[in-house]
């Protein structure tokens, strides 16, 4: 049964979780690192109480004091670096557990039943949550980056926007605690007194962490929604430029980021008001000025125990807030923990790893259904299998017949344990499937569905998907069995070709032929056969039939044809509709019964035989082996007018900036606020320093009076600090929305621009531009609204501190600032040394989100060759490569922290000790002293906390750079040589002309595919392509879709170059129907009135009933509003391809073009379908390719090719009488002894 979850798991429970004993003992040495840090400035603030207390009495001072005071800061420094450096033990065991749970959540994922797909989760889901919730949330929270001491108000702010971490709660926990404890030990009174103003921090914070948590829920759905968008689009590339749907998909992606934008501002307000607060604690030193003057006339306190214990306070409730603060990054994480852990922990109904259940030790084979009841999950009130009763004996092989939907290859998913029946039992040899051991069950079938799937690795690696560990010789026997051997051994790189996402580098057939050598590899008990030859021309499936009846063999096979020619000599034919049997029998049996449904659709299939001839069936005319011509091509031909990479890819800044001025006013007022903010610090320091020298007055009555004065000043500077901050990051925060918002929409824009050739590349796979939309989108945001904004304080307050420094004392200010060119320096450093980290990472992360991406849109064919670990094998390897660069990252950020603390503790040493000279010398008043040296030490912070941007800022380069080189790249369809007249024409007629055509995939640029191909084709005629799989008729198809462009010669329309229209206008006039059916994951309406943007109902309905497909949709609860799932996963091959083809005639093109446009339908629909298709062919040009039968008799243009070249054309009977020589001729004469023998029949 399912786990039912009563609670989502504790952030602690979720590192617990996936950690193992190493990650426990890193975890302890960060801890104690974090504890070390956040003891600094309690150490601190004491050491210089007593500094400060020495150095007011210049009488006393003594050059060996001074020398003591800077040797207790070193010893100070070591301490407190080693432990900030020990912290990125926390790193370390972050990218461990995060790569860790990365892969148990794939596990878990593939671990799910289908049923789980069908109705919860989708493709871009699994990216998002691998990418952004493991990588970004879970590590992030429980990483090092920020294990900063707070040293100020400002390094406040930077660790409050980048702290998501653990350590980071440590240290400002621990802080608190050392703080207040040195607070109350160096003034008792004055702590008590400030105590409950420092717990103003509280409420905010657990606010701040409530709102926030709930935004970033709603902010999460909301970006799901436009990530399913990308998902389709980008997966389903060729229809949408087919069918010109580059702006509705950009207006619907637009649509939903919309909702992302309005609650991204929400949070940048939230965030505004709660960093407001800070500036509540401004209002302390007015307290602290006031309360420390009584102190010091009445209790004789000293002025440098009642500063120090004031900072303390003050830094005591920054850690106080910081770590409550803590609580919104510990919520979000916490989230995307329960998400994530949801999955990995859920336990399926149907569980595949269950290692529980019976085996068989000799299988029978022998199957029975019995009364079985089936709905699928995601429309529970349709029940598509009714009683459904079946008997299959041992070693018999079984064809089940029907129309498109009527619930055959229902038949096959329960057998394989996709679902379970509502009701009635499946038996096994008399043992009911449930109780068997399911990955055994699964190891006993080899299924070969309609729809082959590939995954994006290489031919070697896709067979032995069926069968992990088998030999060379056993993967080439395969492939020998399934008639692929000859055409894999013809590719450049033979069985180690890459098939590209989903197998796009393969036509159809060779896609078939592959997935038939996967199944015939494990030598199943039990073979399913859904449609597995219907992508084959007629020599290849002749061979691979008679090779697939040689493996039925000894076993029991179950074929799903439309195609009465490939059951005929089954031993049980089975006629289902409406998800029941209506007849079964043998094929003489049901013949016998003229009106029976089985002898129905044999005489109509008899019928299209007399009145039908050869389409296209596609031969290796002679039975030679095809011929590759291993022309090469030169690098020029390969980059003609394409920008390097090198070039498009390199990090613009400028045009960055650029994009956000639109809001250059919320930029600006962002800015001031940042500005005013900025400064408050060097005014806080400035005025700190002024009431110590204060306290040191003799004159009681002076220092009442200006304590009161300052008590005044600090609230003012509380109040401009509370309105500035507000500001900077509301403003700010609309800035980077808006930024953010307006990356994703251009960045969709460009690649819905971009030509199939840029898709077919490997690193352009889906999973990977889903990643760049979601993360490096973010991190961009990130890098220009929130480090911008502390870069523009930074800025300000260290300008402002530097000026008045060297006005007060220009020779210790000198100093500090020449000390803080070593920190700036170790900061670049560390930015060197990381760059191509995190390129290495960022590269892995992309093609590991294309892997789990792929993983979930293939889930059913993984689940049925049970091939989990194969693709978990896939997806660690590419983890394994940058696996140490994620390891060093750590240890080179603990090294920067370490020099960030170390170095800024020597230079407070340094500065003392220099200024305790110029003291000693009379050469500096004690308040020029401390004054310069608050406001120098500021300035050093925040340099400091500037320089440790610079790891966020290597980050964010990458990210910038994976961006613009989509950003800066042009479409190579929009920028060719004829460009410089497009044509925008609002009619064409539709004359086809191919002139010298040669063309080669850049991705296998020695393999032509098209050589010096000629073909023309007059408006409104029919022309009919024929040849074997892989000889270029789809090509062809693409080509005159401008899906590529030829390296030489050229294809022309009306006798125009179609590089000479405008791209869009030229698709707007062509329809394409592709063999495998491509629907988006919107209700059945919504795909067919793709095909024609603001179609009535009315036209949609005609489309509908044309493609015959009319009546299942009213069938359906929902009718025209059933949603069909993401790539139509609701719905059967036949149904699909019904929708697709209604689309295609929704559009009314002038030329239409169908490549094996009806291959998926039954009989019957078939016949109908070719009737509505011939009817809407009138008055157009069509070109079409088919394997199988079709009515092509009447036409006069018949088109052979054979290699990529026209080897003859004509008519049906001008070419059947070129005799015995021609090619025709001889595929004729296959595909007539192939009738002959169907047609065979007592009856």
């Amino acid at each position: 049964m399912e786990k039912k979850n009563g609670s989502s798991p504790g952030l602690l429970g979720v590192i617990l979780e996936h950690a193992d004993r190493i990650d426990m003992s890193l975890m302890a040495l960060g801890t104690a690192g974090c504890i070390a840090n956040g003891s600094s400035m309690a150490l601190i603030m004491f050491a210089l109480s007593r500094m400060m207390n020495g150095y007011a009495s210049t009488a006393s001072i003594t050059l060996a004091d001074i020398n003591q005071y800077a040797i207790t800061y070193l010893y100070l420094a070591v301490i407190v670096g080693s432990g900030a450096f020990i912290g990125f033990c926390w790193g370390h065991s972050a990218e461990r557990q995060s790569s860790r749970i990365r892969i148990k959540y794939l596990k878990a994922i593939l671990r799910q039943e289908i049923g789980y797909f069908d109705k919860t989760l989708e493709a871009s889901r699994v990216v998002t949550n691998i990418s952004t919730d493991i990588s970004i949330n879970i590590q992030g929270v429980i990483s090092e980056k920020v294990l900063f001491q707070f040293h100020s108000s400002s390094s406040v702010l930077l660790t409050l926007l980048t702290s998501k971490q653990i350590p980071g709660f440590i240290t400002n926990l621990w802080m608190f605690m050392t703080t207040e404890l040195t607070a109350m030990y160096l003034c008792w009174r004055l702590a008590i007194v400030t105590l409950p103003a420092m717990f103003l921090l509280i409420l905010p914070g657990v606010v701040y962490g409530n709102l926030l948590a709930k935004n970033e829920e709603k902010l999460q759905e909301a970006y799901g929604v436009a990530g399913g968008i990308a998902e389709q689009a980008f997966s389903s590339i060729k229809t949408v430029h087919s069918y010109v749907g580059e702006e509705r998909m950009m207006r619907r992606f637009s649509t939903a980021l919309h909702p992302t934008l309005i609650l991204g501002i929400k949070q940048g307000l939230l965030k505004g008001i709660v960093f407001s607060s800070f500036g509540i604690l401004f209002a302390v030193f007015a307290l602290v000025s006031w309360y420390g003057g009584v102190l010091v006339i009445e209790k004789g306190v000293k002025g440098g125990d009642i500063l120090s214990a004031g900072v303390c306070v003050l830094y005591g409730g920054f850690g106080l807030g910081a770590s409550l603060m803590n609580i919104k990054h510990f919520a979000e994480a916490k989230i995307s923990a329960a998400l994530i852990s949801e999955i990995i922990n859920r336990v399926p109904p149907i569980d595949s790893t269950d290692k529980q259940g019976k085996t068989i030790s000799i299988v029978k084979g022998a199957l029975e259904f019995k009364d079985i009841d089936f709905a699928y999950p995601s429309r529970p009130e349709t029940l598509v299998l009714k009683k459904f009763n079946l008997k299959v004996n041992a070693c018999q092989t079984v064809g089940l017949v029907g129309q498109s939907g009527s619930g055959k290859s229902t038949v096959v998913n329960l057998l394989e344990r996709f679902y379970d029946p509502i009701e009635g039992e499946i038996l096994l040899d008399g043992i009911n499937i449930k109780l068997l051991q399911l990955k055994w069950l699964r190891s006993q079938m080899g299924l070969v569905s309609q729809e082959p799937i590939l995954f994006a690795t290489s031919i070697k690696e896709n067979i032995l998907f069926g069968k992990e560990g088998a030999t060379s010789e056993e993967i080439v026997e395969a492939a020998k069995k399934a008639n692929a051997h000859n055409f894999i051994m013809q590719l450049p790189n033979g069985y180690d070709t890459l098939v590209g996402e989903l197998g796009t580098q393969m036509s159809g057939g060779q896609k078939q032929r592959i997935s038939i050598a996967r199944a015939l590899l494990r030598k199943p008990k039990i073979l399913l056969l859904d449609e597995a030859t219907s992508s084959l021309d007629s020599h290849s499936e002749k061979a691979v039939q008679e090779a697939l009846t040689c493996a039925s063999v000894g076993r029991t096979t179950i074929v799903i044809a439309h195609y009465l020619s490939t059951i005929r000599h089954a031993d049980l034919v089975v006629v289902i509709k409406s998800g029941e049997v209506i007849e079964s029998g043998s094929h003489d049996e049901l013949t016998q019964n003229p009106s029976g449904s089985y002898s129905i659709m044999v005489h109509v299939m008899n019928t299209q035989i007399k009145t039908k001839t050869l389409a296209s069936p596609s031969s290796d005319f002679t039975e030679k082996e095809e011929r590759v011509d291993e022309k090469k091509l030169t690098t020029s031909d390969l980059v003609t007018n394409q920008r390097s990479d090198e070039e498009c890819s390199r990090p613009s800044w400028k045009q960055l900036m650029e994009m956000t001025t639109p809001d250059w006013k919320s930029t600006l007022t962002g800015t001031i606020g940042a500005l005013i903010n900025g400064s408050v610090q060097p005014l806080v320091a400035c005025f700190q320093a002024a009431m110590l020298s204060i306290f040191f007055l003799n004159n009681h009555h002076e220092i009442r009076s200006q304590t009161i004065t300052l008590s005044f000043v600090f609230l003012t500077i509380s109040a401009s600090s509370i309105i500035a901050s507000v500001i900077q990051h509301y403003y700010f925060g609309v800035m980077g929305e808006n930024l953010t918002n307006k990356i994703r929409s251009s960045i969709f824009e460009k690649i819905m621009s971009f030509e199939i050739e840029w898709f077919d590349q490997e690193e352009n796979n889906t999973g990977a531009l889903c990643s760049q939309l979601s993360t490096d989108t973010l991190m961009i945001r990130n890098l220009v609204a929130d480090r911008l904004a502390f870069f523009a304080q930074s800025i300000s307050a260290a300008i402002l501190a530097i000026i008045w420094g060297l006005l007060l004392s220009w020779r210790l200010a000198l100093v500090a600032i020449c000390l803080q060119l070593f920190t700036v320096g170790s900061f670049y450093l560390k930015l060197v040394m990381t760059r191509e980290m995190s390129k290495k990472i960022a590269d892995a992360r992309d093609k590991s989100s294309g892997i789990a991406s792929e993983a979930v849109s293939n889930h059913r064919i993984i689940t049925a060759y049970y091939s989990h670990e194969q693709v978990m094998r896939l997806y660690e390897d590419t983890q394994k490569g940058p696996k140490k660069e994620s390891q060093k990252q750590p240890v080179y950020a603990g090294m920067a922290l370490f020099t960030r603390q170390f170095l800024t503790i020597v230079n407070i040493a340094v500065l003392y000790w220099y200024g305790g000279k110029l003291l000693h010398k009379g050469e500096i008043t004690y308040k020029n002293l401390f004054q310069t040296f608050y406001i120098v030490v500021t300035a050093g912070i925040l340099i400091a906390e500037t320089g440790s941007m610079i790891g966020d800022l290597s980050v964010g380069t990458s990210a910038l750079k994976s961006i613009f080189k989509i950003l800066k790249r042009d479409s190579k369809m929009d920028v060719g040589p004829l460009e410089n007249h497009v044509l925008n024409p609002k009619k064409i007629n539709g004359k086809i002309e191919l002139r010298e055509v040669e063309f080669v995939y850049m991705i296998r640029p020695t393999k032509v595919v098209l050589k010096g191909l000629n073909l023309k084709i007059e408006a409104g005629e029919v022309a009919v392509l024929v040849g074997i799989s892989g000889s270029g008729k789809s090509t062809i198809l693409g080509m005159i879709q401008r899906f590529y462009d030829p390296i030489m010669g050229s294809v022309e329309v009306d006798g125009v170059d179609i590089r000479r229209y405008n791209l869009r206008a030229l698709r707007s006039f062509i329809a394409w129907v592709s063999q495998e059916p491509t629907l988006f994951a919107g209700t059945v309406k919504e795909n067919i009135a793709y095909g024609k943007e603001n179609a009535t109902e009315a036209e949609i309905i005609q489309a509908a009933s044309l493609a015959n497909i009319h009546e299942f949709i009213s069938s359906m609860k929902d009718g025209y509003d059933t949603v069909c799932g993401e790539r139509g996963v609701q719905l059967s091959g036949g149904q699909k391809q019904r929708i697709a083809i209604a689309r295609a005639i929704l559009k009314n093109p002038a030329i239409l073009l169908l490549d094996e446009a009806t291959s998926a339908l039954d009989v019957r629909s078939e016949s109908i379908v070719q009737d509505a298709l011939e009817k809407t062919m009138v008055g157009r040009t069509c070109v079409m390719t088919a394997h199988r039968l079709s009515t092509i008799r009447r036409w006069n243009k018949i088109v052979v090719i054979d290699n990529g070249s026209v080897v003859e054309e004509g008519s049906h009977d001008d070419l059947l009488d070129k005799g015995e020589n021609g090619a025709y001729f001889s595929l004729f004469s296959l595909q007539q002894q192939s009738f002959i023998s169907n047609r065979e029949s007592p009856s």
